[in-house]
């Protein structure tokens, strides 16, 4: 427990026992006891002290719910998501987000499910938390903006995690690279795009990440920016896989295609400075910087593509410089009956 240095730190301790002596009381009742038992957890792991994070041992029981039923996974998330939306404390706001997050790279996929349906359907349990205000002390208005951004940063890992079709930086993904590789090069240009695109802006949201806290709250901050390095890491992952792909299909993407990739690109280079800044000292220096270069040696094939789209075209007598979508037009459904995009087949002997 952090030391008290003003009245709102001792009715913040004060409320703490109060509701987990109740939920004590209450979780006697044996007809009661599973759905209060999280619901005690989430008191534990959330209390209004901005010196901890949510501890271990709370963290465990709480993910011990994915090893149950739909319906207690359901209760442990109806329990963290009552935490949330009925505070009006920064630093109960923010280790509830923690636990959300914890449960997006942790959780069980029953758990995890539970948690992901409520931002697709937009009910109670919505992340949205943009007008959030704690105006207690400078800390707990400092720490509102993280309240505001970690919850719309949480929202768009949830949303991204939709698209991709899994949960990004998951630990309970168990698929082999070869496979995964395999099922990216199966993938359309654009469904790559449309993943590319959701990664980016995730990216992109990481990088609104505000300043260290000035009043306190640095442990917060620190387990925040952790996960967040996590989420960077396994985000380049699958940019890797995907931006190698399309390296692959280099000589075969349309115009548009080309001119998408690169804006995406544009939009990730945009990035790496406020990255490098959050994530200092990161696991996996290698991996980021091979993925860097990466990004450049996709930039620069598809750039000089773009360079050459101008070209002269013969009709008849005439030459006349033609922009490549002209060509892509004269062969109407071409790219339709071709099924595999990456170069890769297209040496295959018929």
């Amino acid at each position: 427990m952090g030391k008290i240095t003003s009245f709102s730190d001792l009715i913040g301790i004060i409320k703490d026992k109060a509701s987990q002596s109740k939920a004590v009381l209450v979780s006697s009742n044996p007809t009661k006891n599973k759905t209060l038992s999280y619901h005690l957890s989430v008191l534990r792991a959330t209390t209004h002290d901005p010196s901890t994070p949510p501890g271990n041992r709370h963290l465990t029981v709480l993910l011990s719910a994915g090893s149950g039923s739909r319906a207690t996974a359901a209760s442990a998330v109806e329990a963290i998501m009552d935490r949330l939306h009925t505070t009006g404390d920064a630093c109960v706001a923010l280790k509830s987000l923690i636990i959300v997050h914890h449960i997006v790279k942790h959780g069980r996929f029953i758990l995890q499910d539970q948690l992901s349906v409520f931002p697709a359907t937009g009910g109670r349990n919505y992340l949205k938390l943009s007008g959030f205000r704690d105006e207690k002390s400078p800390l707990m208005w400092e720490l509102s903006s993280w309240v505001r951004w970690y919850a719309l940063y949480l929202e768009n890992l949830l949303s991204t995690s939709r698209i991709m079709g899994f949960f990004i930086s998951s630990t309970s993904n168990t698929i082999q690279k070869h496979e995964y590789e395999e099922m990216v090069s199966s993938l359309r240009n654009s469904d790559l795009l449309r993943e590319i695109d959701a990664l980016v802006s995730l990216l992109e949201e990481a990088c609104k990440i505000p300043d260290l806290p000035f009043s306190g709250g640095k442990s917060l901050a620190d387990k925040i920016i952790h996960l967040v390095g996590e989420d960077y890491v396994s985000s380049i992952n699958e940019l890797y896989v995907r931006l190698n792909e399309f390296k692959e299909r280099s000589l075969s993407l349309s115009f548009g295609d080309s001119i998408e990739l690169v804006c995406a690109l544009k939009r990730l280079e945009s990035c790496k400075e406020r990255l490098s800044d959050i994530c200092v000292g990161v696991w996996k220096k290698a991996l980021i910087d091979g993925f860097w270069s990466l990004v450049r040696e996709v930039k620069g094939m598809i750039g000089n593509l773009e360079d050459n789209y101008g070209q002269i075209v013969g009709i008849g007598r005439e030459k006349r410089y033609e922009s490549a979508r002209f060509t892509d037009r004269l062969v109407i459904g071409y790219s339709d009956a071709v099924r595999f995009s990456s170069s890769r087949f297209l040496n295959v002997a018929c």
